[in-house]
């Protein structure tokens, strides 16, 4: 992949970079001080649920190590550090008693990214359901909702004015359809019905805890982050349209309808048929709660073939670990398609980044692809910003390699390499790249 050449001068002097990360990936401490067991916890448990037999009860340690990783932050010359919180671990059965002990670490945590002049952005939920929660019906059951927005009020109240933006959710979506819908992700059910019901009760989640953290006092600015894509048919068939038209429905319209306009997409409604969910009276004025900021991670397109086998997309740039195919001008498309369908709020690009198979050798990590990726994605923003599209920063995917879900530990996304045995952090060439663009930037 040929490297395209950008500056951080290019982008407006305000711009926010960043890089990534969440709390079952990194933290470790799976029981320590008080935290209660999460949804991924035990599924970790589950025979074959992870592809190399792993869990996350030490992960990165970054609970004992989180000085050495903002020591880190800081290296890189970023502004923010955009992380989730546990919330089994500040309130270990999802209602009651808070744990004192679980907000201290965030609290230290806090302290040490502004002693960097580093801002906070974080997330409430990244997939960590308490295991107490879900043994009530997890997400499939409303009053779940109805306590995430207890969880939210409690964070706002106690950090509100000590970070820069609170994210309701990070891809609900894949909490929808990969917890639910096909099993890959926690709690591990396979089924349509629930899946679909989960992704309502997650947006009704949203609006709830927006709600209660407009209540609460801080300035942080508050938004939800969601993962999306641009769909494109494999070919000008029919069939190809129509699968990539319901695809871009049931994924990034699902989400944003409701948020923007207070509906479903009738596409998605008229294929779910009786699988479509259960929505209450005055849901989506619930859901449709002013945004300060939308979050979009962007991975991929969708590549919609109704062959059997599928005809593959062509890839031109190649493919990451994951055997996503690398598709920089996807960002500006999606973005563009976006603006022109809904009124966005100032927009974040809070993922973007690419899995490769990294080892140490002599010392360093040579990862020219990685630096490939990132400077072709940020060309492409630069292009959608040049044609109106308010993106105000850009976290790039992730600060360290990590616990990869159910890939456990053998896919790294970091652009700083871990030994996992000796939690030895080294940085890779991506780093060094991305330290240096952003030193040169006339920040």
């Amino acid at each position: 992949m040929k490297p395209i050449s950008v500056s951080a001068r290019q982008f407006p002097s305000d711009f926010v970079w960043g890089t990534a990360t969440s709390a079952f990936q990194i933290e470790g401490a799976s029981s320590a001080d008080g935290k209660g067991p999460s949804i991924w916890d035990s599924f970790c448990t589950r025979p074959g649920a992870i592809k190399d037999g792993s869990d996350g009860k030490v992960a990165c340690d970054h609970y004992h190590r989180y000085r050495e990783d903002v020591d880190l932050l800081a290296d890189l010359n970023v502004d923010a550090y955009r992380f989730s919180m546990a919330w089994p671990r500040v309130q270990p059965c999802g209602k009651g008693a808070w744990n004192e002990a679980g907000f201290g670490f965030y609290d230290r945590l806090l302290d040490a990214l502004a002693e960097k002049r580093i801002d906070a952005h974080m997330t409430l939920y990244h997939w960590d359901l308490p295991q107490a929660l879900q043994d009530e019906g997890g997400w499939l059951n409303r009053d779940t909702a109805h306590r995430f927005a207890d969880y939210a009020y409690e964070v706002k109240r106690r950090f509100g004015d000590r970070i820069a933006a609170i994210a309701t959710h990070n891809e609900p979506w894949c909490t929808a359809n990969l917890g639910y819908g096909n099993a890959q992700f926690a709690p591990g059910v396979a089924d349509l019905k629930q899946s679909v019901q989960v992704s309502h009760h997650l947006l009704v989640s949203h609006g709830l805890a927006m709600q209660a953290m407009r209540a609460a006092p801080g300035s942080a600015r508050l938004g939800i982050v969601l993962n999306q894509w641009t769909a494109d048919p494999a070919t000008d068939s029919e069939a190809d349209r129509a699968l990539a038209e319901w695809e871009y429905a049931r994924s990034v319209q699902w989400f944003m309808d409701p948020i923007f306009k207070k509906r479903y997409p009738e596409l998605a409604l008229r294929a779910y048929g009786a699988d479509a969910p259960q929505v209450q009276a005055g849901d989506f004025d619930i859901i449709a709660q002013p945004l300060d900021f939308l979050g979009c991670n962007y991975y991929f397109r969708a590549w919609c073939s109704a062959e059997d086998p599928p005809r593959p997309p062509p890839a031109p740039l190649g493919t990451t670990d994951m055997d996503w195919e690398i598709y920089p001008e996807g960002l500006p498309e999606l973005l563009l398609k976006l603006k022109a369908e809904y009124p966005l709020p100032p927009l974040y690009i809070t993922e973007n980044g690419m899995a490769r198979a990294d080892a140490v050798e002599n010392g360093s990590v040579h990862d020219p692809e990685r630096i490939a990726f990132v400077q072709a994605h940020l060309a492409a923003l630069h292009r959608a910003m040049c044609e109106g599209v308010d993106v105000r920063g850009y976290f790039l995917w992730s600060l360290l390699d990590n616990f990869e879900w159910n890939s456990g530990y053998a896919k790294r996304f970091g652009i700083v390499h871990v030994d996992y045995q000796t939690q030895r952090r080294t940085l890779k060439d991506s780093a060094r790249w991305y330290r240096d663009f952003l030193a040169h930037g006339a920040r």
